[in-house]
């Protein structure tokens, strides 16, 4: 019953590795990197708004556009767009930011 079992592997390095933050490089600047990041935000915040518990039916909104600043009421989205309670019909592309009321 005493049959003995191999060692495990320990690793005696105790210092922390930074190496992404010393070899990272890229060719995209931090400018295009923000522009590509914002229609992910406007995304998530549309799909949080969509997913909230206090979302039933509709959700009173401000949508800032290139045309400027809208209080809507959104029942609906779809992958390309918002729908509003006056039938309007609003594409995310558009969208620059988006807060609930």
């Amino acid at each position: 019953m005493n049959s003995k079992l191999p060692n495990v592997f320990h690793n005696n390095k105790s210092s922390l590795n930074d190496n992404n933050k010393e070899v990272y490089y890229s060719k995209v600047s931090e400018e295009e990197v923000s522009d590509n990041i914002k229609p992910i935000i406007i995304r998530k915040k549309i799909n949080d708004i969509f997913s909230s518990r206090n979302f039933v039916y509709k959700a009173n909104v401000i949508i800032t556009t290139k045309d400027g600043d809208k209080e809507v009421t959104l029942i609906h989205k779809n992958n390309n767009s918002l729908l509003t309670l006056s039938n309007e019909s609003i594409p995310i592309d558009s969208i620059i930011d988006i807060r609930k009321v």
